[in-house]
């Protein structure tokens, strides 16, 4: 699963910590900004909506009154733009209680 694939959940994992996350897996890279942009936001927006219609908790009963994390994972290190979004994201998304973090693969970025 990836990042284009705006109606599929890339993968729902339970923490150490018992907090569950919801992984986005983008491997692509940001010669188009705008356009990876558009896509990112599209996948974070169908992640929002599956939490919001309590979706996540029919396909992951476990995930009832758990933290939930959006995690972003990303195969090239974003750039300014792309991290000004990134911090956007993070503030909005943690205004309604789903917190929301982002990493770069180590050793990927040259891939």
């Amino acid at each position: 699963m990836s990042v284009e694939q705006i109606d599929k959940v890339d993968f729902i994992g339970t923490l150490p910590n018992g907090n569950v996350q919801l992984t986005i897996s983008d491997h692509l890279n940001w010669n188009e900004t705008n356009e990876h942009l558009i896509i990112l936001q599209d996948k974070i927006n169908s992640y929002l909506d599956f939490i919001e219609n309590e979706q996540l908790y029919e396909v992951y009963p476990y995930s009832i009154n758990k933290q939930i994390i959006i995690s972003v994972v990303f195969k090239h290190n974003p750039n300014e733009i792309a991290k000004d979004f990134l911090q956007s994201c993070k503030e909005t998304i943690e205004s309604i209680n789903v917190h929301f973090n982002w990493e770069v693969l180590k050793n990927s970025q040259n891939v």
